[in-house]
């Protein structure tokens, strides 16, 4: 970390995201655990990270897989106790390294001492949640779609009212209008950050703030459901929430690493959320180069194949967008999303190693923080499971019952959940070519993806060519060339249909990043790229380039002789 000492000692920093339910299982109950991540931190810091992005571990009924939770201030038994998330936090600390806790700060558990007592109308806390009446016909008020699927409004029996809830039925949305719920949400960070917290990732922190007025939404096709985008999202004070978060919790002051999940965003709304005058966020996760292969087809998922055009101009937007005002997150995978060398690169025996590479190298490039999800470092592809009783995600499962629901063809709900489910990022982690992939001695929670006897960190760390150094040189990279973190960034060819090509610059500074994103040759334009002549190669995934061509997937990094 080269920028530490800092206020924003981020930007030059990458983030490794722990989803801890798949990666390393400690007791053998087939789950993995906070004592599995911490036997596991000196494989981290062999990678190079920075930072540890640990997806939930706080006391909950497991609904969502912990994005439901009953106890801010408890740790679930099933991932340990708050004395072994102490002993990661020193252990992280000891080996130079941070922890962003992700926290869940939108909705609760329908278990979490504050919903069970909101449900008597006469409770103080009735006001800490959304309640509405019934519509006339008896059912819920509006027409909203939850995220996962159906009415994101369930009829409360005992008080006869609705309550909200976007995800799902026991995830009830907090009422952030109430101020009594942001102190709330303000003194347990500043308790996590005073335990020795570095950060926060904060889910679906755009939704914090809804509209004045409800109403119902124009409802999806084939669906008697809407999705009101402008009621639930980007309210009128989600800045003065944010702010004041900011400002009490001691974002700037702590040095913490704050980052927004914010789904729909625009580039206009991510330079105001992250302007450092403002004191809001220090980034937020965009989503546009995640949405260009999907379409609405009825049940939520139909798939699109992307133009590399596309996808190119699609990062480019956002860097020229936040290039004097805020900062960028960099990501292809995290735990909502699928393996991105099965979405975008080629999975296949031939390509996969160097797809992957190609990938990441073109990510971290990039001006912005880059993420990296566990596996991703060593090319974990899709799951592609074959029966819907292998899958055991809440989003996953509702698709594929609302779907036939529809009347869609099992066949064709099937082939969505192989493409996009979010249960592809979440088999376990391969750390060895064993029976469960030296996951768990047990059975795991959800089926190991059957070529871990190929693709694990074992035989990645002891092969010089692989996936992992690959991005264990990026990483190294990023922390020695300012030009990386801070250069200015431009985009060339930007209609060509298989190279990715892109200068960062840094006052005489100048990087060259050539990279073909396909399976096929592709020749370099004569007279259309920056002059190669004197420019050194500072990584490459094919050693040296050779000549006008690159081949299949192969990209390079050259400092331009100035």
């Amino acid at each position: 970390m080269t920028s530490a000492a800092g206020q924003e000692w981020w930007r030059s920093a990458v983030v490794y995201q722990v989803y801890p339910r798949s990666f390393a299982d400690s007791n053998g109950d087939g789950i993995g655990d906070l004592p599995g991540l911490v036997g596991r931190l000196d494989y981290l810091h062999r990678l190079g990270v920075d930072v540890v992005w640990l997806s939930p571990v706080f006391a909950s009924p497991q609904d969502d897989n912990g994005y439901d939770i009953s106890d801010y201030y408890a740790i679930d038994p099933v991932f340990g106790t708050l004395d072994d998330l102490d002993r990661l936090i020193d252990g992280l600390h000891r080996r130079g390294m941070k922890l962003m806790l992700d926290m869940v700060v939108n909705h609760t558990s329908d278990e979490h001492p504050w919903f069970v007592e909101a449900r008597d109308p006469a409770s103080p806390k009735r006001d800490w949640y959304w309640w509405r009446p019934p519509a006339a016909d008896g059912g819920p008020p509006y027409n909203w779609a939850s995220v996962f699927s159906g009415s994101a409004w369930t009829l409360d029996e005992r008080s006869g009212e609705y309550y909200l809830h976007l995800y799902g039925a026991k995830q009830p949305d907090l009422n952030w209008e109430n101020p009594e719920v942001r102190q709330a949400m303000q003194a347990m960070m500043r308790w996590w950050a005073d335990r020795g917290v570095d950060g926060f990732r904060l889910d679906a922190i755009n939704l914090i703030a809804k509209a004045d007025e409800f109403a119902d939404g124009p409802p999806m096709p084939g669906s008697p459901y809407g999705i009101p985008w402008d009621l639930v999202a980007y309210g009128p004070r989600l800045d003065q929430f944010l702010a004041e978060l900011h400002r009490e919790v001691g974002f700037t002051e702590r040095k913490l690493i704050t980052v927004g999940e914010t789904a729909g965003v625009t580039i206009e709304q991510a330079r105001r959320l992250t302007d450092p005058a403002r004191g809001e966020l220090g980034m937020v996760f965009t989503f546009d180069h995640l949405d260009l292969d999907q379409k609405a087809v009825g049940a939520k998922w139909g798939l699109a194949d992307v133009e590399l055009p596309v996808l190119k101009r699609a990062f480019a937007r956002w860097q020229d967008g936040l290039a004097d005002v805020g900062w960028n997150s960099l990501y292809w995978n995290n735990h909502d999303q699928p393996r991105v060398v099965s979405r975008f690169g080629d999975d296949s025996a031939e390509h996969r190693v160097a797809s992957a590479k190609t990938l990441a190298t073109v990510l971290h490039l990039h001006q912005g923080t880059p993420y990296v999800y566990q596996g991703e470092e060593l090319g974990m592809t899709n799951t592609a499971y074959t029966e819907i009783g292998h899958y055991r995600d809440l989003e996953s499962l509702n698709y594929y019952r609302n779907g036939l629901g529809l009347g869609l063809p099992e066949e064709q709900l099937l082939r969505a959940l192989a493409a996009r489910s979010r249960d592809n990022a979440r088999a376990p982690m391969h750390w060895d070519d064993t029976a469960q992939a030296g996951f768990t001695e047990g059975t795991p929670w959800i089926d190991v993806n059957p070529n871990h006897t190929l693709i694990n960190a074992a035989a990645a760390e002891a092969d010089p060519d692989s996936v992992f150094h690959h991005y264990r040189r990026l990483i190294k990279l990023r922390h020695a060339e300012p030009v990386i973190v801070h250069g200015r960034f431009e985009l060339l060819l930007p209609d060509h249909d298989q190279l990715w090509v892109f200068t960062r610059s840094l006052d005489h500074d100048r990087l060259l990043v050539l990279a073909n994103c396909s399976s096929a040759p592709a020749l370099l334009p004569a007279g259309e790229l920056p002059e190669l002549a004197g420019a050194t190669t500072l990584i490459s995934t094919h050693g040296e380039p050779s000549g006008g061509e690159l081949r299949p997937w192969e990209s390079t990094v050259l400092r331009l002789r100035t």
